[in-house]
């Protein structure tokens, strides 16, 4: 009998090493997942990387870690462990859905799990938070630094004076343990204060109080009356209350929800900047959190709150209560910072215009007298609807064609003698870029008086401008002064704030519109999913803060400016001569509205099995129907925004746009089937006029009328243009005179410089030749100094010798006398005499020949001296 062969199997290779040996990473390749546990008793803060060896992801992340291990080795443990292996006890006991993981643990706490990016700086950065939980915060200087942070802060206060910790900082420290497990972007940031006088700052008395720092909100006191004081409770507490001004967005790079969950909270500014955790300064991130907090900034007493001595001042921590605030304000208040405003359209001018008048109308009060404390109310329903009323009987007032200025007036209310009504209008057109008309500059500006409902006020002081001209209040077009502080409770387009570091997530921005070619990865887009819009602001303009200020006052207008992005297809290169056009984004307009032709159009998707059976229909109705009358286009829906007017939801879906009647487009009825025939009849019956409607004369005077008002309004706008550009050539002729005298004068400016630097070169060579000179004459006359001194000094000696000769001659000739006077023989006198006059002549001559010596010698060298000079 024929026995079955049994399943040969070929056993795993052995595992090698995944990282160096060389490495500051311990690496496990056999999965030995209880001596890592050994290892990890004997460290403060241990890191598990968890890998596959066959996995992309944990090759590349492989490098990041050792990175991290070289900064950090000296304090955290580095472990890498197989997790493949299937004879490693890490892949008998852990069960993981992907690699690489990353555990890490504080002492006895964890594990806490990383997801962030797999980037050494975002690991690093996680790394140190967990080894220091805690921020000290020694000093008010370091407690407004944390807090005026855009990420929510808690602070605790504990003194130490047990030992050995107070009572309650292990459960806070713990609790900052806990935020970072439950939330890996560690937007909580903890800190403790130990110091009484720091915390009384934040009304934290007791120690053991923690606090709960918020901008736009009140901040909150942990509720140790109602809440048990636990790590698990003070976490949950902290997130549950925590403000999230503006958010950081992380998508791990695989299939998630994360976009489509946030945008459809609602508009939101996805703001890309290029972000490293591990700097210490962010001018950029400052500057968008600072647009944060004023976009959130609701509570109008915070700007009597604001302390001015730190950069962020709007941190309500250093506030005193509401009364003192209140009182800190200046007596003078003549009109609200925040005033209930609401926005009137008046009606067209004409049917056919798309010109209207946009008012801005706003309640305010303490006008002229103010009673002991006014303090600003919520907008009110009933003064608003009594602000209308008054507004529309006199709508008259700001009823006009086109306006260029800004006209304001003043309603006094019937009811209130410290309210009135401010109304402010602009002509808004389609091409007008931006309403002006915003509290900042209209009722920032009490200079001229104030036209009040028929009557004058004789008090100017706190009157308001009737009519402000343009070039007062908008100094610039593409700037709004529409204040920004509170406008996200201002308006019905409250926007949702997120930030995105474009080192890593660059694609995304890519996608929404930036340019691939920048240098400079900045870039602001607004995602309206519920719209189906989105806007970008321009790459031309640096990405600072005023620049986002427009962008989000601009997108919260009723009448917005921004202009819609839509996203073309890059790919499409089609050749010049096609019987079907192609139509993309950038091409809609041209090919469809502003074409002299009747278009057919076509809605298809690359997916679309129907749309791509329909391609030979339309090749052949496009080689039927003439060229010079008729168009035969297509568009891609899945790769090209188009106009909301002309989205559809159907595919393929076929418009008919005439060549007269480009607004009136008409859609191929759904219940005919698509052949030709059936095009065909469906574009010769809306080409043209129906044979049983003939245009009878009247049609004809009113077209022709139509017509010539048309004529009429371009030659006037032909006539306006060339006024236009005849100013801009006399301004250019002047301008270029003006270049041209200042080119003049440069250059005589520089031949004046040359030569005054000439000039100064030769009066330094003078300088140095002078200087020169006097030093060889100083060095001169210090030598004579010294000869005469040494001339003086033989002349006294000679002095000496002469007196010495004399007292010598005499003594001598006493000598003789005596001897005459003694009787000796006269030989002996003779030849005594004759002994004493040679010896005296001797002396004689070597006196002589000395004195010769010493006179010679100093005129020489007097004489040699005067030859010298």
């Amino acid at each position: 009998s024929c026995s079955r062969a049994k399943d040969v199997t070929m056993p795993a290779k052995l595992p090698v090493n995944f990282f160096s040996t060389r490495s500051a990473v311990i690496d496990l390749f056999r999965g030995q997942l209880d001596y890592a546990d050994q290892l990890r008793q004997d460290s403060e803060v241990v890191l598990y990387f968890f890998y596959a060896p066959w996995c992309g992801q944990s090759i590349a992340a492989r490098e990041e870690i050792e990175r991290v291990a070289s900064r950090l080795s000296d304090q955290v443990l580095f472990v890498a462990v197989n997790c493949w292996w299937n004879q490693g006890k890490c892949r008998k006991q852990k069960h993981f859905f992907y690699f690489p993981v990353i555990h890490l643990y504080h002492r006895s706490f964890g594990p806490i799990e990383y997801k962030g990016p797999m980037s050494a700086v975002y690991i690093e950065k996680f790394v140190r938070r967990v080894m220091t939980p805690l921020l000290y915060i020694s000093s008010r200087s370091k407690l407004l630094d944390f807090l005026s942070n855009y990420e929510p802060g808690v602070v605790g206060f504990f003194e130490f004076n047990a030992s050995p910790q107070p009572p309650g900082y292990l459960t806070f420290f713990t609790s900052a343990l806990h935020s970072l497990k439950k939330d890996y972007l560690g937007t909580i940031r903890f800190g403790v204060v130990t110091d009484k006088r720091v915390a009384e700052e934040i009304s934290l008395v007791h120690s053991g109080s923690v606090y709960l720092h918020r901008h736009a909100n009140t901040s909150l006191i942990y509720p140790k009356d109602i809440m048990n004081f636990t790590a698990e409770n003070i976490c949950k507490w902290a997130l549950e209350n925590r403000e999230m001004l503006i958010r950081w967005l992380r998508p791990h790079g695989g299939k998630s929800l994360l976009l489509n969950n946030e945008l459809k909270k609602g508009p939101a500014l996805l703001i890309f900047i290029p972000y490293n955790p591990l700097e210490e300064i962010h001018p950029l991130l400052d500057e968008i959190t600072k647009v944060a907090l004023e976009y959130h900034k609701c509570n109008k007493s915070q700007a009597a709150e604001a302390d001015p001595q730190h950069r962020d001042s709007d941190s309500p921590a250093f506030a005193s209560s509401g009364t003192d605030a209140h009182l800190k304000l200046p007596e003078a208040f003549p009109i609200t910072k925040y005033p209930c405003c609401n926005t009137v359209v008046l009606p067209h001018w004409h049917s056919i215009s798309r010109t209207h008048n946009v008012c801005e109308l706003c309640v305010n009060q303490t006008l002229g007298v103010k009673p002991n404390k006014v303090h600003v109310p919520h907008c009110n329903f009933l003064e608003i609807e009594a602000a209308l009323d008054s507004f529309y009987l006199q709508e008259h007032t700001f009823f006009q064609v086109i306006s260029n200025t800004i006209e304001c007036s003043n309603f006094l209310s019937f009811y209130s003698p410290f309210s009135y009504y401010t109304a402010c209008c602009r002509t808004v057109n389609r091409h007008f870029l931006s309403f002006i008309g915003s509290e900042k500059t209209i009722f920032q500006t009490p200079k001229v008086a104030f036209s009040s409902h028929g009557k004058k006020d004789n008090n100017t002081q706190f009157s308001i401008p009737h009519i402000e001209d343009r070039n007062c209040f908008i100094p610039d077009l593409n700037i709004s002064s529409m204040n920004i502080t509170g406008l996200s409770c201002r308006t019905n387009k409250t926007l949702n704030l997120y930030l995105l570091d474009s080192n890593l997530f660059w694609i995304y921005a890519e996608r929404l519109g930036a340019s691939r070619s920048t240098h400079l990865k900045e870039f602001a887009a607004i995602v309206d999913l519920k719209e189906e819009v989105h806007y970008v602001l321009d790459q031309n303009q640096s990405l600072v803060g005023p620049t986002l200020e427009n962008f989000i006052k601009n997108f919260s207008l009723l009448y917005s400016p921004l202009k819609r992005h839509l996203v073309d297809d890059p790919s499409v290169h089609f050749p010049e001569e096609r019987v079907v056009t192609e139509v993309t984004t950038n091409t809609f307009h041209e090919t469809v509205f502003r074409s002299a032709k009747n278009v057919l159009l076509l809605y298809y998707a690359q997916w679309c099995g129907f749309c791509a059976s329909l391609n030979h229909i339309f090749i052949q109705l496009a080689r039927l129907l003439p060229p010079d009358n008729f168009t035969v286009a297509r568009i891609d829906v899945t790769r090209n925004d188009l106009p909301w007017e002309f989205m559809t939801d159907r595919l393929p879906t076929i418009l008919f746009f005439p060549h007269q009647r480009k607004e009136q487009s008409v859609k191929f009825p759904e219940d005919l089937s698509v052949n030709l025939p059936n095009l065909l009849k469906f574009i010769l019956h809306h080409s043209s006029l129906s044979p049983s409607e003939p245009c009878t004369k009247e049609c004809l005077h009113k077209e022709s009328v139509l017509q010539q008002g048309h004529i009429s309004h371009l030659e006037r706008e032909i006539q306006k243009l060339r006024s236009e550009i005849s100013a801009l050539h006399q301004a250019h002729d002047q301008l270029e005179a003006q270049l041209s005298e200042a080119r003049r004068e440069e250059q005589r400016l520089q031949q004046q410089k040359h030569t005054l630097e000439k000039q100064h070169k030769t009066l330094q060579l003078h300088s140095e030749q002078l200087q020169a000179t006097y030093d060889q004459k100083n060095q001169e006359l210090l030598e004579m100094a010294e000869k005469l001194q040494e001339l003086a000094d033989a002349s006294e000696n000679l002095l000496k010798e002469n007196a010495l000769l004399r007292i010598l001659v005499a003594s001598r000739g006493g000598k003789l006398q005596s001897k005459d006077e003694i009787t000796e023989p006269l030989q002996s006198e003779q030849t005594l005499s004759e002994d004493h006059d040679a010896s005296l002549s001797t002396a004689s001559a070597a006196l002589e020949e000395k004195r010769i010596d010493n006179i010679d010698t100093p005129e020489t060298e007097h004489t040699s001296g005067n030859r010298t000079e």
